[in-house]
């Protein structure tokens, strides 16, 4: 039998636990105790040393430092079964030795000590036949294969146990995990016990139960300084809660419920300040992964104590003792549910993480947490409403932000929505099969209109969320910029008052049309105008194409040009600010005006405006729809004709556009005179309709 290095360092990744290499050599040296004793029960108690040493591997003072890592126990020490079980990657050595607290054995740990160093020394004496024996070995991880062979055995009289030493780190390995700059910090003995004491206190608690005291030391070496921190039985923590977890997924009902079991650890933190909050997931008492920073996603709440005590929560089952990796650093589980993945009756991490949600936050929510005050602000960042938070199942917990919650949400209806779509498209499909005279198609089409009906509320939540946010943003942005309070209309030294054209850009950006930009907000105005079929900005109306050509004729640029000449030397190159056009010949005219500018010196603007454009437009254009905004207007000047709005402030007109020299009718104008505020109000109270289908308020 042969263990295969370089096929080991192949196929085996590096294990993404930083401390890979210390907590192998403690689990092995705890087997290999647990296997002398089983043996003899009068063994003296248990105890190991794992040290590391800080060299510098250079004859330059300046050099990177080293460590060296050793480990010393007395145990069982390498006698038969041992070695042949050391040379085979794949052993079931201990699985076979139904020796309690003992570890499960793969042979991943062995190819973990050659990813993090080049050079591994075994030297153990073991016990056979009355006879002790010491048995050594040197390896390399340039070295092929190791073999039984390769131990050298002679006699000895020491001291059952063995040392195992750990030489020449991995650079590349050990930068991608470890900052060469605090090493020393990282590798300290105090950093060690707070690593190793976290990670195996469960199997620290069960094997004191089964063979009483133990103590482990762990040292750091640096020249003549040499520092220790001991874990001993005497000092391991009781548990203060064994909470069942009911594991089940949430979307799908056909997985049988598993269960797990979570036991909470309260540490006093004054006795040891570097420790963490810690929940994790272990495998054969040991952690296997951390879920820390998914339940507390600051460091600063990691590290925050809550009554004085660090929680350290460690969740086991058989579950995760069965599917635990080679690596030991994770499991062999999908990540997520879906809906569209064919189960093999198995459950998700995602799963798991969700299970163990209420009693974890149970435990690590501070009281000052104020759970309705972040729906609030969901709610008015991104139109997350209570009702969608409950509709997706969505669960509020400290450390979540609006963000997550928002992206949370969404995912779960957008998940919803395809699942629904999809399993519309199967009943079409099938009901297309059907033959209309039987009895089933009757029920398969009564089943598609209820399934359809029941995905709309899922469809609307999700997307009118979105519409009601932005919407409600535009609308204080407009409000703001008619009251000259928007930070850019402020005055400064040289900067010219342009709030005309900030007003016009809030509802469609300036010397554009539809061809170039969909986004724009003329839905303000009204909503049918969101789906005319061209609009234009400020823009040369002969550059507009209908029907595959001009839609008005090439001079009518010039003629608009004298016609605000005529008026106005100041804006005689103004156009309409927008001009909205449908293919049922009907155009819209928008003219905006800055503040403080009266409008009824501009109410003959809308009339020239239409007749110029029926006329150039070769009689395609006949009905027009015109509006002149903004926020002053002396009512003692308005012309004849004007009819006040009954319930609020503003004008409108209808009136015949004739030639004014053959008096032949060439189209109809509906004029508005409106203040910001009139049309500002008119859309929120639409917006508020679907406020309400969302059960929003902000």
């Amino acid at each position: 039998m042969t263990l295969d290095i370089k096929g080991g360092l192949k196929n085996t990744s590096v294990s993404h636990k930083r401390y890979v290499v210390f907590e192998e050599l403690l689990s092995n040296a705890i087997d290999s105790y647990l296997i002398r004793r089983s043996a003899d029960p009068q063994a003296p108690p248990l105890r190991i040393e794992i040290g590391v040493e800080f060299v510098n591997g250079s004859l330059f003072a300046d050099a990177d430092e080293q460590i060296v890592v050793w480990c010393k126990d007395n145990g069982a020490g390498f006698g038969e079964e041992q070695v042949k079980a050391f040379v085979t990657k794949d052993t079931t050595y201990k699985d076979y030795l139904q020796i309690q607290g003992i570890g499960k054995c793969k042979g991943a740990g062995r190819i973990q000590f050659f990813h993090y160093f080049s050079q591994l020394a075994i030297d153990s004496v073991f016990d056979a036949g009355g006879s002790r024996w010491r048995r050594t070995l040197r390896a390399r991880a340039e070295t092929r294969e190791i073999t039984e062979n390769d131990f050298l055995t002679q006699v000895d009289p020491g001291d059952i146990g063995t040392c195992v030493t750990l030489k020449g780190m991995a650079k590349r390995t050990f930068a991608g995990v470890f900052d060469p700059a605090t090493l020393r910090a990282d590798f300290s003995a105090r950093t060690l016990h707070d690593v190793l004491n976290t990670s195996f206190l469960q199997r620290f608690i069960v094997l004191k139960k089964i063979i009483g005291n133990f103590t482990v030391v762990i040292a750091d070496v640096a020249g003549a300084s040499r520092a220790e921190e001991l874990i001993t039985s005497e000092h391991l923590p009781t548990a203060v809660q064994v909470l069942p977890i009911r594991l089940s997924c949430g979307h799908r009902g056909d997985i049988a419920a598993g269960e797990l079991r979570l036991t909470r650890y309260s540490l006093d933190q004054a006795s040891s300040p570097s420790l963490e909050h810690e929940v994790a997931l272990c495998a054969n008492s040991a952690i296997a992964i951390s879920l820390t920073k998914h339940f507390l996603k600051s460091s600063a709440d990691r590290r925050r104590p809550i009554d004085g005590k660090i929680e350290l929560l460690l969740v086991e089952g058989d579950l995760l003792d069965q599917k635990v990796n080679v690596q030991r650093d994770g499991f062999d589980l999908p990540r997520e549910c879906s809906h569209a993945r064919d189960f093999d009756e198995a459950f998700s991490m995602q799963d798991i993480i969700e299970s163990l949600e209420d009693a974890v936050y149970a435990i690590l929510t501070p009281p000052d947490f104020d759970r309705e005050a972040l729906i609030s602000s969901t709610q008015e960042k991104f139109g997350i409403s209570r009702a969608m938070l409950e509709k997706a199942n969505i669960k509020i917990h400290y450390g979540d932000t609006e963000e997550n919650i928002a992206r949370r949400t969404l995912r779960r209806f957008q998940d919803e929505i395809v699942q629904d779509t999809s399993k519309l498209v199967d009943m079409k499909q099938e009901l297309l099969k059907l033959d209309p005279r039987s009895s089933d198609f009757r029920k398969v089409l009564a089943d598609l209109s209820w399934r359809y009906t029941s995905s709309l509320q899922t469809m609307d939540m999700a997307n009118l969320s979105q519409l009601v946010v932005r919407r409600t943003a535009m609308l204080d942005i407009l409000q703001r910029a008619t009251q000259l309070m928007l930070e850019c209309q402020q005055d400064a030294p040289g900067k010219r008052r342009d709030h005309e054209k900030i007003i016009h850009n809030i509802f469609f950006p300036t010397g554009k049309d539809s061809g170039d930009t969909v986004d724009h907000d003329i839905w303000i105005l009204s909503e049918e105008y969101q789906y005319y079929d061209h609009i234009a900005s400020d823009k040369a109306l002969s550059s507009i194409f209908w029907d595959g050509g001009k839609l008005f004729e090439a001079d009518i640029d010039e003629s608009l040009e004298k016609l605000f000449r005529h008026n106005n030397e100041v804006h005689h190159l103004k156009r309409p600010d927008i001009a909205i056009f449908s293919k049922e010949g009907a155009a819209i005219i928008i003219e905006f005006k800055a503040p403080g500018v009266e409008l009824q010196e501009h109410v003959n603007d809308l009339a020239q405006y239409a007749r110029l454009l029926a006329a150039k437009s070769g009689g395609r254009i006949k009905r027009f729809y015109g509006y002149l905004v903004g926020d002053s207007m002396d009512e003692s000047r308005m012309a004849p004709g004007w009819t006040k709005f009954p319930v609020s402030d503003g004008y409108f007109l209808s009136a015949r556009l004739d030639d004014p020299k053959t008096g032949r009718q060439y189209g109809e104008l509906y004029a508005e005179m409106l203040f910001y505020q009139h049309f500002v109000t008119r859309a929120r109270n639409r917006l508020e309709v679907y406020k309400r289908r969302l059960n929003v308020r902000f």
